[in-house]
Order: C-alpha cells, then sequence, then structure tokens
C-alpha cells in the first residue's frame, strides 16, 4: 500500500537496520522521502543493497524492494554520510539489557558520538529505539560536549509502537504519534514528517515521551500476566479463560486486547522494557512492586507449562516432546526472549528429547540451541513424539488433520500453551488434553 506522498520531501538518516530501524526507514521512504538506513553490519548491508532482507516481516521485503528501486531508500555503513546528507536522523539501534535489568546504552553514546563529528548544520536527532526517561538529556550532553565546533541541533523522542507481525500496519496505521521535542522548530519538523498520517499526534516534553512507551508495553504486559493469573483460577474452578476474557473485555474501558492466556509474554520489548522500568523506578527511589509481581507471574507461567506436560506424560525422563512455534509470536522469525525457547530448555534440562517446528524462525534457532531435532512440518515433529506442545499461534497450526497426528505420536497428548483448540473436540478425538485456564 502507497500512501499519499508528503507535500515537502524530507532528507532522513535512520541508523540501525533491525527490527525498528529497517521499519522506518521503508515507511518514511514510502511517503516519498529520502531516506538512507545505516548499519554497521556490513553483511547486513550488503545483503540489503542486493534486496535480500535479513528479517521476516509480512509486505516488509516488497515495501524496501520498491522504495530502493524508486531511489527513495539506500543503505550505507557511514553515520558521516548520513548525517551529513539528512536533516532528520533517527536513532535506532539495539539497547539490550544488562543483567541488573537496565539498559545498554553503548551504542546510542556511539552514535551520539558519530553523529557530534558529522553535523555541519541544523540536525534534528530523534530518539526511535526504547530508551529510559534522560536518555535525551544525556545524547545532548554528549554531543555537545563532542561537536568540533557549536552547531544547532533538536533532540526528538518519537517512540515506536509496532507490533512485530503487524509493524507495517502499525507503523502506518498507529493509534497516535508521540514527539517528545524542546522546541517550537523541532515541533513543527516533525509534524511535517508525520502529516501524510492520520492518527492523533501527542506533543510534549522528551521526557514524557520516554515514559510514555515504558509505560504502555508495561501496561500491555500486566494485562497478560493479570489473565494468567486469572487462568489458574479457572483451573480450579471449573471456570473457562476464554470465556472470561471475552466478558472483561467487551467493557470498552477494559477492552479485549492482551486479554488472551497463554504461555505468558516474551519478545524484545516487554521482558526488556519491564525490567529496564522496574530498575528506572528504583534508580529514583520508588519499589514498583505491581511490576516485580508481573514478571513473577510471566516467569511462574514457563513453569507450569512444563508441570502440565508432567502431569500427561508422568515421567519425562526419555520422553519426546514436540514442540510447535519457536517464534515468540506469529508472523516473525524472532526468537528473542522466545517463551518457546525458554520451556525447550527447562525440559532438556529434565533430560526430555525434543523435535521442533515453526514456519520461520528455525534458521535462527538452528545457531541458538544445536541438539534439538528440527523438522520440516508438525507431522514430522509429531511422529513418535509423546507429546505435541503448542507454542505460538501460527495460523496452520489451528488447521491441523489430528487425525493423522494422533495416527503419527507415540501416545496421543497434547499441550496447548495458546488455547488454539476446542476442548471437547479433542477429548472427542481421543486425545490427552491440558489448555490454559480451560478443563
Amino acid at each position: 500500500m502507497t500512501l499519499k506522498e508528503s507535500k515537502r520531501t524530507n532528507k532522513i538518516a535512520v541508523i540501525g537496520a533491525g527490527y525498528v530501524g529497517l521499519v522506518s526507514a521503508a515507511f518514511f521512504a514510502e511517503l516519498g522521502n529520502i531516506v538512507i538506513c545505516v548499519d554497521n553490519n556490513h553483511k547486513k548491508l550488503e545483503g540489503l543493497k542486493k534486496g535480500l532482507i535479513p528479517i521476516y516481516e509480512p509486505g516488509l521485503k516488497e515495501m524496501v524492494l520498491r522504495n530502493k528501486k524508486a531511489g527513495r531508500l539506500t543503505f550505507s555503513h557511514s553515520i558521516k554520510e548520513a548525517a551529513e546528507k539528512s536533516q532528520i536522523i533517527f536513532i535506532s539501534v539495539n539497547t539490550p539489557a544488562r543483567q541488573d535489568g537496565s539498559s545498554d546504552l553503548a551504542a546510542v553514546q556511539r552514535v551520539a558520538l558519530e553523529i557530534a563529528k558529522a553535523i555541519k548544520d541544523y540536525k534534528v536527532i530523534v530518539e526511535k529505539s526504547t530508551v529510559p526517561a534522560e536518555t535525551g538529556d544525556r545524547i545532548r550532553k554528549t554531543i555537545e560536549m563532542n561537536m568540533p565546533i557549536r552547531i544547532d541541533f533538536d533532540i526528538v523522542s518519537n517512540p515506536e509502537f509496532l507490533r512485530e507481525g503487524q509493524a507495517l500496519h502499525d507503523t502506518m496505521h498507529p493509534d497516535r504519534v508521540v514527539i517528545g521535542v524542546e522546541s517550537r522548530r523541532a515541533e513543527m519538523i516533525m509534524r511535517r514528517l508525520y502529516a501524510p498520517i492520520k492518527a492523533p499526534i501527542i506533543i510534549t516534553n522528551i521526557h514524557t515521551a520516554e515514559i510514555i512507551k515504558h509505560a504502555s508495553n508495561c501496561f500491555l504486559a500486566t494485562k497478560i500476566s493479570f489473565i494468567n493469573a486469572v487462568s489458574a483460577i479457572c483451573e480450579k474452578l471449573n471456570a473457562d479463560v476464554k470465556m472470561v476474557a471475552q466478558g472483561m473485555g467487551l467493557d470498552k474501558r477494559i477492552g479485549s486486547a492482551f486479554l488472551e492466556a497463554g504461555a505468558g509474554f516474551g519478545g524484545s520489548c516487554f521482558p526488556k522494557d519491564l525490567n529496564a522500568f522496574i530498575h528506572m523506578a528504583e534508580q529514583k527511589g520508588y519499589d514498583f512492586k505491581l511490576l516485580k509481581e508481573v514478571r513473577r507471574i510471566n516467569e511462574e507461567q514457563k513453569r507450569l507449562l512444563v508441570g502440565k506436560i508432567e502431569e500427561l506424560l508422568w515421567v519425562l525422563k526419555d520422553k519426546t516432546v514436540a514442540v510447535l512455534g519457536l517464534s515468540f509470536k506469529p508472523n516473525t522469525d524472532d526468537i528473542r526472549n522466545s517463551v518457546s525457547l525458554a520451556v525447550i530448555k527447562m525440559l532438556k534440562g529434565l533430560q526430555v528429547k525434543i523435535k521442533a517446528y515453526d514456519p520461520k524462525a528455525m534458521p535462527k534457532v538452528k545457531k541458538e540451541i544445536k541438539d534439538i531435532a528440527l523438522c520440516r512440518d508438525p507431522y514430522e515433529a509429531a511422529k513418535r513424539s509423546d507429546c505435541l506442545l503448542i507454542m505460538t499461534e501460527w495460523e496452520e497450526f489451528r488447521t491441523l488433520d489430528l487425525r493423522r497426528i494422533k495416527k503419527l505420536m507415540r501416545q496421543p497428548a497434547i499441550v496447548d500453551a495458546r488455547n488454539i483448540f476446542d476442548p471437547e473436540e479433542l477429548l472427542k478425538a481421543g486425545f490427552a488434553y491440558k489448555s490454559i485456564g480451560r478443563k
């Protein structure tokens, strides 16, 4: 889908060609802007120049190729080149979690140093990576301290709210655009950039914009842990958590999104942002006990899953479990903080043999875990397995030929960690079946 182009073309640099950076670069080019996407991984860059996309995201390859062909999107390893040619510079580098839960901002600092040496005229420098509050202050100070000569610039916080697997849709049709600015000049430039997007624009200060991102993700994580806690009560009272969630979600004050009981949350955002917000609060003297409990419930969910498998198989040692779904969610190949991989490691620690299948993530899993059998389809995974474990709700798993699955398995046992099947149908089909929050 091509959006209406801006009346005035912006020259943009996006530093970092990961999930956020590459999607952002393609999106801004789609709006008609001239975009240079920068990354220090030369192998990735050479692939991008040849049209090879390093991540799986529906529609992304087509958008990158379309804008590359039109000359609106180019790739470079040089921050200096990109900064000199662009007025708006987005910082979209990785900010991994440290051991204590804080964010490692070394890459952000390195980029700020490079920008400081490169800029020769006014620039708008935008935080796009998820960063803790006061990072904008540190970027400003780093640039000011390392500039050869004094050049005017502005720092902006413009957090992303995209969901992997639906990143292009979320970027083109956002619920809101949050812009934290410190000058009218920067505000007008950012408003012009987002003018083609039909969404509310929230203009605030930089600290508020930084906190909006963390607070949003932590609230969504809280909804997931809440419904997972409710699912434990439902199992004890013979209630159906899916119906409970439906009844809750129809209340407009609550909403149905992120009220699906299951294996818990993973991925590159929720666990990292939760830990970072807890750490940031502690640094400012506040003990965020609510979020600590959200985190505890999420960790407990993995142990509950292993317990459900044990209930069906009794002795786990030397049993074979077929795991369907390895990415942290469907429609992506991202395995960062994948709950599936965490559960696999727990099972392997109990001497369980693992067979696994995922439509997109297996090349990455092959590098992460060496001694599991990666299969060409769900049926090969099910063959002579003692239990089928559904860990990611890929659409193809909902339409499995269960009769064929039953014939292939050593014993017909299914643990459905995403509640994709109807319990009554599975029981009628002769499966020993366990789901989350349903009897």
